[in-house]
């Protein structure tokens, strides 16, 4: 993922307030072994996976001899549909990157993948995740003689395998990655390999798939299935936390450099990230994401007439929810596919009514009914509260919110982009307070305990969980050197200033 090195800024714009009322996609990253037309492979691999960036896109590729490499600002259908472009991508080996929407400003140099030419060759890296010392090994490589060209913690990758005294590819990009701390999943390609890498703890996915048909190549790395099916691609295995997965001539070859830990895989990919037809670490999303809908309702279920789902996320949760209810499911809320991020709110008022432009009441539907809405989570809890009064200005009756995710009391520092804590609604009130902002006459989350057991687990387990989900329970399972090297650089100003 491009995590930006420069810190956020301190006021934000309210039209970027608003953009961040929902966590935001993280990366995908996708690469081929020796398929024909691999550019072409890698942007439908990269289409399947859209949902995980918005912002930007980009594809190296190699023929044998050089690279070749397209990156461009927008969606994969924007950057790759013209075949000219493709045409430009040669080679039977290429690696892809989406990059995910966040706030602040766009440059093309941040778009990956991100590419190098080093004494034994070219390397292209794509990066989903967060380093969480990559401000530290920033100053470092720069006192070094660094020189950086953008201004993400991927580049950190690119700088480290440069300056390391080890003579192979595969030696020089392990001494990185033993160097860096992090939550992080990627694809790299030399002139001799293709290499995708899980952190140790495994927070970020990566799959292995095959092409059939080629019986010296067609290997696929992915962030999720449902790139391999677009492909036709065969789902082999997860990558496994910690390992590094080395494609090549002569096969799949598998190293673990790191000691095995214990696994903490992001949750929130059951709830929101992934798309609803992938598989997960074994698990169908779309499953997955019913059957916490229907522990849901076990644990707050209220009398309603429709069961009503805040589109798209929340679908597959409310189908759960109202299964578990007997309450009858219904598309209250029509969301409009159209609208990008682009669209220009000059003024409150407009912007005020910008949810409608999302989302849509369906009238009929709602008028007089007691409505449970059902979605993945409240972040700053502005998007909740214009749906809520969406939904009563529609006539509804009571409207009850219920939430397929625990409060988010704390913002995420391994590659998902979350507002700072003092903005995260659930951070600075209760339940009830949070119930009061946002209009509605009940609202409830999903328990920790809850969450776990609709994931096929007895509940959360303190001393082992299984699961990254920080976000939820400030256990943070990953050092945050920056962090706190951040605040202790705040404390200093903050004594010097008494």
């Amino acid at each position: 993922m491009d995590h930006r090195i420069s810190m956020p800024p301190a006021n934000p714009d309210p039209a970027a307030c608003e953009a961040d009322d929902k966590f935001h996609d993280e990366c995908g990253v996708f690469g081929v072994w020796n398929v024909p037309d691999s550019a072409a492979v890698t942007a439908l691999g990269l289409h399947a996976l859209q949902h995980r960036g918005q912002e930007a896109t980009g594809i190296v590729s190699y023929d044998g001899k050089r690279f070749h490499s397209h990156r461009g600002l927008g969606l994969v259908g924007d950057n790759f549909s013209d075949a000219k472009v493709i045409a430009s991508l040669p080679g039977r080996i290429a690696v892809g990157h989406n990059r995910y929407a966040t706030t602040g400003e766009t440059i093309l140099r941040n778009v990956q993948p991100l590419f190098a030419d080093f004494e034994f060759g070219g390397f292209a890296v794509a990066h989903n995740g967060n380093l969480t010392n990559a401000h530290q090994l920033h100053r470092q490589l720069v006192r070094r003689g660094c020189l950086f060209q953008s201004t993400t913690d991927s580049e950190v990758f690119i700088h480290l395998i440069a300056i390391s005294l080890y003579s192979t590819v595969e030696d020089r990009l392990i001494d990185a990655l033993k160097q860096v701390v992090g939550a992080y999943s990627l694809v790299a390609l030399s002139n001799q390999a293709l290499f995708g890498v899980r952190d140790p703890l495994g927070v970020r996915p990566l799959i292995l798939g095959r092409i059939p048909g080629y019986s010296d190549g067609g290997w696929v790395l992915a962030s999720e299935t449902c790139a391999l099916d677009i492909v036709g691609a065969e789902f082999i295995r997860d990558v496994e936390p910690g390992e590094i997965v080395i494609i090549n001539d002569a096969g799949v070859r598998s190293i673990k450099p790191f000691a095995r830990l214990a696994e903490r895989f992001c949750v929130f990919e059951y709830i929101y990230f992934a798309r609803p037809d992938s598989v997960m670490e074994g698990t169908p999303v779309y499953e997955a994401r019913k059957a916490i809908g229907r522990v849901l309702a076990r644990e707050s279920g209220v009398a309603a007439d429709v069961i009503v789902p805040v589109p798209d996320s929340g679908v597959p949760a409310a189908m759960g929810y109202a299964q578990q209810s007997g309450i009858p499911f219904e598309l209250g809320i029509i969301r409009n596919h159209y609208v990008g991020r682009t669209f220009i709110e000059p003024t409150d008022q407009i912007r005020n009514l910008g949810v409608k432009l999302k989302h849509s009441a369906n009238r009929p539907v709602l008028e007089g009914k007691r409505v449970v809405l059902v979605d993945d989570s409240i972040v700053r809890g502005t998007t909740s509260r214009k749906i809520v009064e969406m939904v009563r200005q529609a006539g509804a009756a009571e409207v009850h919110m219920r939430i397929s995710s625990p409060p988010t009391t704390h913002s995420c520092f391994y590659g998902i982009d979350t507002p700072e804590r003092s903005k995260l609604l659930a951070a600075n009130h209760d339940v009830q307070e949070m119930a009061e902002l946002i209009g509605a006459d009940s609202l409830a989350f999903i328990s920790i305990d809850g969450l776990y057991q609709a994931l096929g687990k007895t509940g959360r387990d303190p001393a082992a969980p299984y699961y990254c989900d920080a976000c939820f329970t400030g256990e943070y399972p990953i050092a945050l050197p920056d962090q706190v090297a951040n605040q202790d650089r705040q404390l200093s100003l903050m004594v010097e200033n008494t």
